[in-house]
């Protein structure tokens, strides 16, 4: 019987039998990232409130980097709205360095009894304007000093856990070993193709 109705309601063992909910602006943030343009050097990450769906902050790397990502989503977006109960992410390691500052930063949160961030995959429905639902951000507000740059938060991390993070992300290699050859390239190409009109 069971089989039977799996044939007929494709897709329902995916549902979650927990309806998703959301109480308030600064409850859950949700981090993601998107790698579908990784082979040319973008990837982009996300942080979205999970009450209003607004896009809270994001930014575009070549490499996923766990600094890049606390400095430009997590910083920013906790500088900006304030601190949420719960940042939910997937099980990447790209989100170490956020849930190590949310876990560190947890007693300034609005309601103390959630759990400070959990790794899932859950997804949920919009339910309004975002912008609106947003408006006055988080409950809880934390003071910039208590963000540190991010090349601090990865000193911390490698103190308190005892593991660093990659702390720059290379994409690709320079096809020139010098400076001199560089050079010696862009004048063989003038020489070459004086006039690059065509191009």
């Amino acid at each position: 019987m069971k089989e039977n109705s799996m044939l007929k309601f494709p897709g329902a063992r995916n549902l979650n039998p927990v309806p998703y909910h959301a109480e308030y602006m600064g409850h859950k943030i949700h981090f993601d990232q998107n790698e579908k343009l990784v082979m040319f050097g973008v990837t982009h990450v996300v942080a979205v409130d999970g009450f209003s769906s607004k896009i809270i902050a994001h930014t575009t790397m070549p490499v996923k980097n766990n600094l890049t990502i606390y400095q430009e989503v997590y910083r920013q977006a906790v500088l900006t709205h304030g601190i949420w109960d719960q940042v939910r992410v997937d099980h990447g390691k790209e989100f170490y360095m956020c849930l190590y500052m949310q876990e560190l930063l947890s007693r300034h949160r609005h309601n103390l009894n959630r759990q400070p961030y959990i790794q899932t995959t859950s997804k949920r429905l919009a339910k309004g304007i975002p912008n609106e639902l947003a408006a006055g951000g988080c409950p809880a507000k934390v003071p910039e000093e208590l963000l540190p740059h991010a090349s601090v938060v990865a000193d911390l991390y490698q103190e308190d856990l005892g593991s660093c993070l990659t702390r720059t992300s290379t994409f690709g290699k320079d096809p020139f070993e010098c400076e001199v050859d560089r050079i010696q390239a862009e004048q063989n190409f003038a020489d070459q193709y004086p006039d690059t009109t065509p191009f």
